[in-house]
């Protein structure tokens, strides 16, 4: 399911900072609203301004280019008085004020979406308002959305020769992201291929306390059901690397099966040099908070939060999927096709 919208106002997103700038520093963090263009064309513009290379320039995730936009960048050496009056193609500074640090990747709390979707069938219109308090009660596929794959959806190919030796690096930078969609795919393998209820819990999962972040392997079904079913807890799912902490059986067996078909070595994983892979668990489900339908004239206004590395185009695909599919769909894996290994 592809959904396309009319202009960038249709689709609106504002990032929740993990953190304000402390006022001081060597570094400037720029709130910047962005109309039509990508974080990394927007990141390249302010280094030219600045002075400094692309790769000093940081964000803290990237954000749809058909799209309004908010989000916070970094840049050295650049005062917040200079900064303020900077003039960006499709773009403009709202905040400007030092700080210590780089901003660096994942360094944001959550994503605020403001969406209309047009030419919405009846029967799907009627049905998504259960839907979307749904999946605020139980959760939806915390998968990644195809627009992680790169336009043509090679990325992860490309990176799988990448880790196989048979390209070189040129940019590292370049070669950690096509590298990540490729830890992505494995992941969307691994939450494919599950069994039941998003909801469950099964003996081996590696769990997530949502609370507190913290991880452990699931021994006592009985004990760790309840928690489940109530949302302190989810099972996750593999961004494979050195250090990611490995599931029990039968668990282990299905990813290790998801590894082997995208050509990731279940033994002796090294990274190309320079580059550093020490993976990580990600939840199988994300709950959806503030969540609301307005119905306008030939369309839905939707908003809701999503935390950090959830995917609104995923959102969109399970509450809009067709109306028939609701008897076959699963609380949490989708009939929508999830991209196997080529």
């Amino acid at each position: 399911m592809v959904i396309r919208f009319e202009s960038p106002e249709d689709f609106r997103v504002d990032e929740v900072p993990l953190y304000a700038p402390s006022g001081a520093g060597g570094h400037t963090f720029l709130r910047i609203e962005k109309r039509n263009r990508t974080t990394e064309e927007v990141a390249r513009e302010l280094a030219r301004a600045a002075g400094c290379a692309a790769r000093e320039v940081g964000f803290a995730g990237r954000k749809d280019r058909v799209a309004v936009a908010t989000q916070w960048f970094s840049v050295p050496r650049l005062s917040p008085r200079v900064a303020l009056g900077l003039s960006l193609r499709d773009a403009r500074v709202l905040e400007a004020a030092a700080h210590p640090h780089k901003l660096r990747t994942g360094q944001l709390r959550a994503n605020r979406f403001e969406i209309v979707v047009r030419g919405v069938e009846a029967a799907v219109a009627e049905r998504a308002p259960e839907r979307l308090a749904r999946m605020g009660r139980v959760g939806m596929p915390n998968r990644f959305g195809h627009q992680r794959f790169g336009r043509d959806g090679t990325n992860a190919e490309v990176a799988r020769r990448l880790l196989g030796g048979a390209l070189p690096i040129r940019d590292r930078r370049h070669a950690r992201f096509l590298l990540s969609a490729l830890q992505a795919k494995v992941f969307n393998q691994v939450l494919a291929g599950r069994e039941g209820d998003l909801a469950g819990i099964e003996r081996g999962d590696v769990a997530l306390v949502h609370a507190s972040g913290g991880l452990f392997v699931v021994e006592d079904l009985e004990r760790e059901a309840p928690r489940a079913a109530a949302f302190e807890i989810s099972a996750t799912g593999p961004i494979f690397g050195s250090r990611t902490l490995q599931p029990g059986e039968p668990v282990a067996r299905r990813e290790r099966a998801a590894l082997e078909a995208w050509g990731v070595p279940v033994e002796g994983l090294r990274a190309p040099r320079g580059i550093r892979l020490r993976g990580a668990r990600r939840a199988l489900r994300v709950r959806p908070e503030g969540g609301s339908i307005e119905p306008c004239p030939g369309a839905l206004r939707l908003g809701f939060t999503l935390p950090s590395g959830s995917y609104a185009s995923v959102l969109l695909e399970e509450l809009l999927r067709h109306a028939s599919d609701d008897s076959s769909a699963r609380a949490g894996v989708s009939s929508l096709a999830q991209g196997g290994p080529p």
